[in-house]
């Protein structure tokens, strides 16, 4: 079949995502876990609940609970290994930089108070790595969040659910003039603007993360990127939807 116009290297139109899976349950001990596939890309989700708030918490007397995450590349996610960051005895700056955002992101949609004294642990290990792994780690840790908060309320450790809305998050970008949705590694290494966008269900923005990698870009390239960033997340978030009533 001939490629249109619009087409990239992988066949996508330019406003496409890619084929996303989100498979439930893959970690049998973790309270709620999921396996997202954004094309290539592949990240394992897994939320733990401790029954105790960190040691801040109580020094300030802050009442509810807490929410954190972890970001990590597996050795074998990409071409070449790279090297577990717990051999040499710290976090890398973009690994603190992913985790913060994932935790960012996760606490903008939940009531901490309704958590009561629980710490939430969000687990976000990608497996595979093809542009993308910071957004398919937000996206796929709603839907492990929600299947956690499903089974602690069935047990009775929380009374109410403390998620007040959905939120999912994509990537876009320019390449080669041109405004992309949901950029793969080519193209994302290649992108004369790189953003990431966190949007909840009600169509509110919790994160943007744009850059210029070469030349400044015009207000009018920022406005087409948020459209193909709204479209995509609201994709995301009915095939998070989709996975929860399987």
């Amino acid at each position: 079949m001939k490629k249109n116009a619009s087409s990239r290297s992988d066949g996508r139109n330019a406003d496409q995502l890619r084929k996303i899976r989100i498979e439930k349950n893959v970690a049998a001990a973790a309270a709620g876990s999921v396996l997202i596939s954004c094309g290539n890309t592949q990240v394992i989700c897994a939320v733990s609940v401790d029954n105790e708030v960190p040691r801040w918490m109580k020094a300030q007397k802050v009442s509810g609970g807490w929410l954190t995450a972890e970001y990590s590349m597996l050795p074998y996610s990409t071409g070449e290994r790279n090297r577990r960051e717990v051999a040499s005895g710290k976090v890398g700056g973009r690994t603190s930089e992913i985790q913060r955002l994932i935790g960012r992101a996760m606490r903008a949609v939940v009531d901490l108070e309704a958590l009561g004294e629980h710490t939430v642990w969000i687990d976000c290990d990608v497996l595979q790595a093809d542009g993308g792994t910071r957004t398919a780690s937000i996206t796929g840790a709603y839907v492990a969040l929600q299947l956690a908060v499903e089974k602690l309320m069935k047990s009775g450790a929380l009374k109410t659910n403390p998620i007040r809305e959905p939120i999912a998050a994509i990537s876009v970008g320019v390449v080669e003039g041109r405004p992309l949705l949901d950029l793969c590694y080519t193209e994302d290494s290649a992108a004369e603007v790189d953003m990431n966008i966190v949007m909840t269900a009600s169509g509110k923005f919790v994160e943007l993360q744009g850059t210029a990698e070469e030349a400044p870009f015009a207000e009018s390239a920022l406005k087409k990127l948020i459209a193909l960033g709204k479209k995509g997340c609201a994709e995301l978030l009915r095939e998070q939807q989709r996975a929860l009533k399987a």
